[in-house]
């Protein structure tokens, strides 16, 4: 009897461990757990401790709220002028709504993923194959677009997708760089005769400032010249003003009008010394011999000055 007692008291405890393992959940921070009671959606449970009801509620799925990211399968998409293209990418969700994500498809991962290859070849398809290395962003949001409209009945939310590659075929790749490598030498040939011609720009430039200059010099060497004439002329009438200044205050003087007499008449026989000196032929005035007559004559007019 007492071994019989044991055995049920046992029984009671391992019943009362399973039935408290079973009634009590701890759901871990960022994370959702549906819970169904009789196979029907009764509840989500939030993180923390929670309580079930033992063979009644039973938790049917468990969703991680976090981001999550998703490979898209590469796959092989055709542009609009026709050339082949493998894209693969990366894409970012977050589940939003546990219930939907539970019962509004059976595997939403498939569902956003098989949605994510379509979306992205038809964006392609409207693209020719330029256009497709340069409007990544542009294919990225609509992407974005299609598939956060769709996955809401499922309860998850598309934050973003990025591509990770696109690769054209060979052929293509070889004519790409083939373009690339005329395009930097156009470059390079226009670089090459930008430069020449603003050298010869800057020669024509140098050129037309150093005649400038030039020109400037001379113009004022010319009027330096000038001036130094006209100075020099200046000076000149100012000394013979002065000279016939003397000379006439010193004819004022006694004994001035005599000496004007010696003067012209020294001059006179001088000049006419070296005329015979100089020429064989020589005309002379018919009063040659009167040199008094002819002193007389300078005196007077030297008197009319004076007057």
């Amino acid at each position: 009897m007492p071994s019989g007692g044991f055995s049920v008291s046992l029984i009671v405890l391992v019943l009362a461990i399973v039935f408290i393992v079973r009634a009590l959940k701890v759901v871990p921070q960022q994370h959702a757990w549906v819970v169904e009671r009789l196979g029907k959606f009764d509840r989500v449970l939030a993180p923390g401790l929670n309580f079930l009801i033992p063979f009644v509620d039973r938790v049917a799925y468990k969703h991680l709220l976090k981001e999550v990211p998703l490979d898209v399968p590469s796959q092989v998409c055709i542009t609009k002028d026709n050339t082949q293209l493998t894209v693969d990418g990366v894409l970012y969700f977050q589940v939003t709504d546990p219930m939907r994500a539970s019962y509004g498809s059976s595997n939403y991962i498939v569902a956003i993923t098989q949605l994510a290859q379509t979306t992205l070849r038809s964006v392609i398809g409207r693209m020719e194959l330029d256009k497709t290395f340069e409007e990544r962003e542009l294919i990225n949001a609509n992407v974005v677009s299609a598939l956060d409209e769709a996955a809401l009945n499922w309860g998850v939310k598309v934050l973003r997708y990025e591509i990770k590659d696109l690769t054209p075929p060979a052929e293509i790749l070889r004519a790409m760089q083939a373009q690339i490598t005329a395009e930097r030498e156009k470059r390079a040939l226009i670089a090459a005769s930008e430069g020449r011609k603003q050298e010869q720009i800057n020669i024509a430039t140098g050129e037309r400032e150093a005649s400038i200059q030039r020109s400037e010099g001379e113009r004022q060497a010319e009027i330096n010249r000038a001036m130094g004439e006209a100075s020099a002329i200046s000076a000149v009438a100012d000394a013979t003003a002065r000279a016939i200044e003397r000379i006439s205050a010193a004819i004022n003087h006694p004994g001035g009008i005599e000496a004007v007499n010696l003067q012209v008449a020294e001059k006179y026989v001088d000049a006419l010394g070296k005329l015979a000196k100089e020429n064989n032929t020589m005309i002379v005035p018919a009063n040659l011999a009167d040199v008094s007559s002819l002193v007389a004559a300078a005196t007077s007019v030297i008197r009319h000055a004076k007057q």
